[in-house]
């Protein structure tokens, strides 16, 4: 949903999990920190100091476990480029969705008082550049209705990627179909352009040719968003922890590691697991599912099987594209509109579920709806 706050078309605050309280909740231990060193030997994690708005809360740490399992999150890959980390905006995570927000409101705002244009480049045809694209073309549509009406002609909107196509881990068909919708939508689809640099001005590409944008977003790559570069263990080039088939790090009997922060390559494949969701959830459920019996009787983790359930693209509330898994009925079938967009949602929802359980997703989604009858359907100030 990052794409969603990032655009403002979805409350940030309505939909964080405030941990302390979670935890109380779900009976676990909460311990805000930031990994700084593993001690395998004596298996022991240091923290990193604590600090908010510049004051130190708590100092470094450190804690002894049993057995660990890392579960960092990824984030996008800058590929060392001149001038991505000084000029443009990532949306890994709430913190900066929030940030780049905040910018864009400003644009809006700039556009309504000196008509100027708002001018946004978004690096990585990904499902995260492509879905950002249309969020934000919904967000300018739908700030119309409290400035000028003109101001969606005056978003000049550019994807860059690298690849011969956007959404380039997808079937053709929803690249095509997702192509075909965010081109409509008045969005500069470029594809096969590297980008060798960014200014404060735009992005510089290979030949020299600049791609003007006072907003610049950088959402191509992935890389395990924790540093594991002096822990020992094995790493990939994208710094995710080179794992076994049963999810134990290679060359390791107490460290487990899945998600985006982890590599898994199965028996027989060329490729590791793409990082989704959908590994993400599937590893941490064959975790959940076979380590008690790992624990307490010495059983080992079985192998982790990926088992393909589709996939899904949305473009805010113009379209959705996607296909389903190859088994039961559908057979890897084709899917778009209304039924696409339901099953995205739906995902969302089953998260919420997942997390609070029936009556607080319930209530959650309820909320949702009231607010949005007394709300901006956007973040506005």
């Amino acid at each position: 949903m990052l794409h969603t706050f990032a655009a403002g078309t979805w409350n940030l605050y309505e939909q964080q999990v405030q941990y302390v309280a979670h935890a109380r909740t779900h009976h676990f231990e909460y311990v805000p920190g930031q990994l700084d060193a593993i001690d395998r030997a004596g298996r022991r994690i240091r923290l990193a100091p604590v600090q908010v708005a510049g004051e130190a809360i708590a100092g470094a740490r450190e804690l002894e476990y049993d057995v660990l399992v890392l579960a960092f999150g990824s984030r996008a890959n800058d590929f060392s480029t001149p001038g991505v980390v000084e000029h443009c905006h990532f949306i890994d995570s709430p913190d900066q969705a929030d940030a780049f927000n905040a910018r864009l409101r400003a644009e809006v705002v700039r556009s309504f008082e000196q008509g100027s244009n708002i001018d946004i480049a978004i690096v990585g045809g990904g499902a995260t550049g492509v879905e950002l694209a249309a969020e934000l073309s919904r967000m300018v549509e739908l700030a119309a209705a409290y400035g000028e009406a003109d101001v969606r002609r005056r978003l000049r909107l550019t994807l860059l990627e690298s690849a011969p196509r956007i959404l380039n881990a997808f079937p053709e068909t929803v690249s095509a179909s997702a192509a075909s919708q965010v081109r409509a939508l008045g969005v500069e689809v470029r594809t096969g352009v590297k980008v060798v640099g960014a200014d404060a001005g735009g992005y510089l590409l290979d030949g020299g040719e600049r791609v003007p944008a006072a907003l610049k977003v950088w959402a191509a790559g992935i890389r395990a968003s924790g540093s594991f570069d002096e822990s020992g263990l094995q790493l990939n080039r994208a710094g995710q922890v080179v794992v076994g088939p049963n999810l134990l790090a290679k060359g390791e009997q107490w460290i487990f590691a899945l998600s985006d922060c982890a590599s898994l390559v199965p028996e027989g494949a060329e490729r590791q697991l793409p990082s989704t969701a959908q590994v993400a959830n599937q590893q941490a459920l064959h975790l959940i599912r076979h380590l008690p019996a790992w624990l307490r009787e010495g059983n080992p983790v079985p192998p982790f099987r990926f088992r393909d359930l589709g996939a899904l693209v949305s473009l805010s509330d113009y379209n959705a594209f996607g296909t389903l898994g190859r088994f039961g009925f559908f057979k890897g079938g084709f899917i778009k509109g209304r039924f696409a967009q339901l099953s995205h949602a739906l995902l969302y929802r089953r998260h919420q579920l997942s997390l609070h359980g029936p009556f607080r997703a319930v209530l959650l989604w309820l909320a949702q709806r009231i607010n949005a009858l007394v709300q901006p359907n956007i973040r506005i100030s």
